[in-house]
This record gives structure tokens, C-alpha cells and sequence, in this order.
């Protein structure tokens, strides 16, 4: 048995832990047992996966002292932010409870038999079922939201989906941590306990997306991670839907209006973004379109300064921040490109200083990289026509943010449309970080931010753990209830009619 231990990345101290890496012997008995508890959690209808779900949320905030506690000495991160994920990983619990009592995820539709322009037809019922057992491996950067009880799990089990966690090796005693308030909440609805399990270790990681019984994945990490088990699951017999998040650029335009008006402003806003959390958030700005010209010139200054003057931070791990240092210093290495500011050595190897590089636009082909952590690249640009240019050589990515002065209307209409292919959320004249849980929000992007065209954030993260099916001629005593005949209280569209 392979012990696991952590560490402390602000102090570089290890941090013993009981916890063993998951054998695949364990992996099999462990998705086996969520494939057992599929039934039970069909048998709890929608109700009962909102109680859970809620029941759940209630569990996190009854331990929440000791999982920011834990968070903050697995990960490096403050105790504001890691509170504030506690409360965020909690409202997007109750959130999907919502969603499953209100019903409209299932996209009931129900057509009766009856005489069509193309004669006669059969009665066809449809709805979204779930699609089984599903493997949800933990972000690094969110120790909390993004990890075991995050919005992959949230989703999964709003579905009807039970899920298998595969802990993060840089957050061993905080996936633990959540993972027992989950597994509690379920015991108190007296549930299998194969409703929510959790493996550790990267060879269970590989076990669990190869796993017959496994019907989805998904993953938040690296284009490297990603690849590999993109690899795996299309090795499988049977491949399966593989949601991966993987990495992004996430530029953000300032026209020159804005830079000559407010450019003080969005700088001030601009490092707050690139250094928040360290600059290991998804959705950082890591590309920054600004005007050639004084307004601009202003603005970069001012950036370089409030960026020169931040203080270091400690990343999640010894290996991220290697990464970021490596990244850095290959991206400033580039021709035609200079430090405005220079990411100053820590004697700490998990400590990293912001930097910020400066080139132009003739340069961004070499420069389409993320650097994750406080950094950014700004690239500076002629007019119109060399921004669109360079907006349409940037890699898909989850957000492209704008700032624009309202009477600019006829540009911004313009980079709109060469921002849209690039992006799966516009910002406007705002910044990216922060990703608001909602019923609208889309948080997902075209390759290689993402794999998918579904979303990770939100209500509609359900859709990824759910397929259609349909009955045809079915009597009434085997349809599921939302398409019996007089069932009310989930929308439903019947003969082309919507029903709320």
C-alpha cells in the first residue's frame, strides 16, 4: 500500500496523512458499488435527489471551519477565498436542487397517437434519462468547487447519476474531508453507500475512466491530463463522453476609447484578475489587447506598476509553480518581446512574483501559451484591422472580455463578431474571473479550452450526465410519471404545445 502525504505550499511542509492510494481492486469494488446504488437513487424521484442534494449542502457548512482549515494548508490559498468557496460549493448544491424539483432539465415532450399530414402516428414520449455511474477527478485550483463535492458532482447527482471522485494528489485531506460530509448526507437518507465514493492516486485516476461501469467523465486540468485520459477513454471498448476543461487564454480587448478614458481604471482591474488566487484561476485574462498610442502607453504603466508592487504568493504546489516559472521565462525569451515586469525569484520553490511581457502583434503566434499563475502578456496593436487579425489567431478559450466606450458602437459590434468564434462568454467591460452559478451561465469554450459544447458551471451542467429516451406506445403504468397523462408540476410540451 502506497501511503499518500501532502504538503504545505506557503511552508514547504509535508503533511502525513492515513490515507492509501486506491488499489484497482478497490476501484472495481468501488464503482461496482455505484452501479448498485443506480436503482435506489431512480427510486428517490426527483424530491428525494433534491433533499439530498440538499442534505449534502448542509453536511459542507456543518464542517465548514475544517475545510477551510484543511484547504488553507493543502493549497496556499486565503481563508477569504476558500470561505467563499465553501459558500459558493454550497448555493450551487441547493441551486440544482432547485432545478430538479422545477423539472424543465428533463425536456419533457409527450405526442399523442393521432392522424398527421403524414397519416397516422404513434404516441411518442420523451424524456432525458440518466446515463449511469459517472468518474469526476478534482481541480487543483479549487480545492473545493471544481473537486468532490463541486459542480461535477452536483450535477451528476442531480441527474440521477451516482459518482466516483478521484481526489486531487495536491488536496489529499481536504477531498477526504468533503468527501465523508457527502457520504454522511447520505447515510442520513438512508442511502447505498455507492451513491458518492471517492479513490486516491493516479493509477486509480486510470482504472476509473477505463472502468466498464463508468458512463462519463468529468475533468478539470491540464491539456496534458486531459489528452491522456481522453486517450484512455477512447481506448475503451465501449468510449464514453469525456468532459474535459482544459486550457485558456481568455483575452480581453481594450479599444482605445476606453484606454483614453478609463485606462487607470482597468488596469487597476486587470491585475487584480491576473494575480487573484495566485493566477490560477480558468477564466485569468492571460492575453491583454491594448492600442498603440499614449492612451495605451498610460495604461501598460500603470499595469506594470500596480503588478510590480503585488506581492508573491505561494501557488498550489511545487509543480505549478516550476511550471509557471518555465513558461514565463520561455514566453519572455521570445524575439520582440520585453519584461515590464520581471517575476522576481522566491527563496520559497512553491512562491511565485507576478511578470508581465510586452510584444506586438507580429509576435502572438509564438506567445499562445497559458502561463498559469500572475502573469499575462499584453500585445499591443495598430488599428482595427490588426486587432481582428489577432483575435482570430487566438486558441479557443472559455471567455473573451471587451472594453469599450458607448460610442464605439460600430467597432464593438465589429469585434463581437471576431471574438464569438473564440469564446463560450463575452465580458463586456468587465474582467473574467469570478464565474457567477446560475441558470444562464455557460462556463465552456471551443478547443482546447474545452472538449465539449456543454458547460461545467450551471444549471445545464446536468445535460452532460443525461441522454434521451423515448417510449413509444407505452402503457400508462410504465411511462415515468412526468409523462403520464395528467401529471402536473414539471414544464412539458405536449402536441407542440409548452406546458408550465
Amino acid at each position: 500500500m502506497t501511503v499518500l502525504s501532502s504538503h504545505n505550499p506557503a511552508t514547504g511542509e509535508e503533511i502525513p496523512t492515513e490515507l492509501q492510494a486506491t488499489t484497482s481492486e478497490e476501484v472495481d469494488r468501488v464503482v461496482t458499488e455505484a452501479h448498485l446504488a443506480v436503482p435506489a437513487l431512480a427510486a428517490l424521484g426527483r424530491e428525494g435527489r433534491a433533499r439530498l442534494l440538499e442534505a449534502m449542502a448542509d453536511r459542507l457548512e456543518g464542517g465548514r471551519a475544517g475545510l477551510v482549515e484543511t484547504a488553507m494548508s493543502e493549497t496556499g490559498l486565503a481563508r477569504p477565498r476558500l470561505e467563499g468557496e465553501v459558500g459558493r460549493t454550497t448555493f450551487q448544491l441547493r441551486l440544482f436542487a432547485e432545478a430538479v424539483r422545477e423539472g424543465s432539465f428533463l425536456e419533457a415532450a409527450i405526442d399523442h397517437a393521432g392522424q398527421t399530414p403524414l397519416g397516422l402516428a404513434p404516441d411518442v414520449r420523451r424524456m432525458l434519462v440518466p446515463l449511469g455511474p459517472v468518474a469526476v477527478f478534482g481541480a487543483s485550483n479549487f480545492p473545493l468547487a471544481f473537486s468532490v463535492p463541486g459542480g461535477d458532482t452536483a450535477s451528476a447527482i442531480a441527474a440521477g447519476c451516482p459518482v466516483v471522485v478521484k481526489a486531487h494528489e495536491s488536496h489529499p485531506l481536504t477531498s477526504q474531508l468533503a468527501f465523508d460530509a457527502l457520504r454522511a448526507a447520505v447515510e442520513d437518507l438512508g442511502l447505498p453507500p455507492g451513491t458518492v465514493g471517492v479513490v486516491h492516486g493516479r493509477e486509480a485516476g486510470a482504472s476509473l475512466v477505463v472502468h466498464p461501469l463508468v458512463k462519463a467523465v468529468g475533468f478539470t486540468g491540464s491539456p496534458a491530463g486531459g489528452r491522456a485520459l481522453l486517450d484512455l477513454v477512447n481506448a475503451r471498448p465501449e468510449p464514453i463522453p469525456f468532459y474535459g476543461e482544459l486550457g485558456s487564454l481568455n483575452p480581453l480587448v481594450v479599444t482605445l476609447g476606453a484606454a483614453a478614458a478609463r485606462g487607470a481604471a482597468i488596469a487597476e482591474g486587470l491585475a487584480a484578475s491576473i494575480t487573484g488566487s495566485g493566477g490560477q484561476l480558468c477564466t485569468k485574462p492571460g492575453l491583454v489587447f491594448v492600442p498603440a498610442g499614449k492612451a495605451g502607453d498610460a495604461l501598460v504603466e500603470e499595469l506594470a506598476a500596480i503588478l510590480a508592487e503585488s506581492v508573491a504568493q505561494p501557488l498550489l504546489n511545487i509543480g505549478i509553480a516550476s511550471s509557471y516559472r518555465e513558461i514565463l521565462g520561455r514566453l519572455a525569451s521570445t524575439p520582440g518581446v520585453t519584461s515590464a515586469v520581471t517575476a522576481q525569484e522566491q527563496s520559497e520553490p512553491a512562491w511565485a512574483a507576478a511578470g508581465l511581457l510586452v510584444t506586438g502583434s507580429a509576435e502572438l503566434p509564438e506567445l499562445l501559451e497559458e502561463c498559469f499563475g500572475p502573469a499575462a502578456v499584453v500585445v499591443r496593436y495598430a488599428d482595427e484591422a490588426d486587432l481582428v487579425a489577432a483575435l482570430q489567431q487566438v486558441p479557443g478559450s472559455l471567455t473573451a472580455s471587451l472594453h469599450a466606450e458607448p460610442d464605439e458602437s460600430v467597432l464593438t459590434r465589429r469585434l463581437v463578431a471576431a471574438a464569438t468564434p473564440v469564446a463560450g462568454r463575452l465580458v463586456f467591460n468587465g474582467f473574467p474571473t469570478g464565474v457567477r452559478v446560475s441558470w444562464a451561465q455557460h462556463h465552456g469554450g471551443p478547443w482546447p479550452s474545452t472538449n465539449t459544447l456543454h458547460t461545467s458551471v450551471g444549471v445545464t451542467a446536468m445535460r452532460r450526465f443525461l441522454r434521451p429516451l423515448v417510449w413509444q406506445d407505452a402503457p400508462e403504468h410504465l411511462l415515468p410519471e412526468e409523462l403520464r397523462d395528467g401529471h402536473t408540476g414539471t414544464p412539458r410540451r405536449i402536441d407542440g404545445t409548452l406546458h408550465v
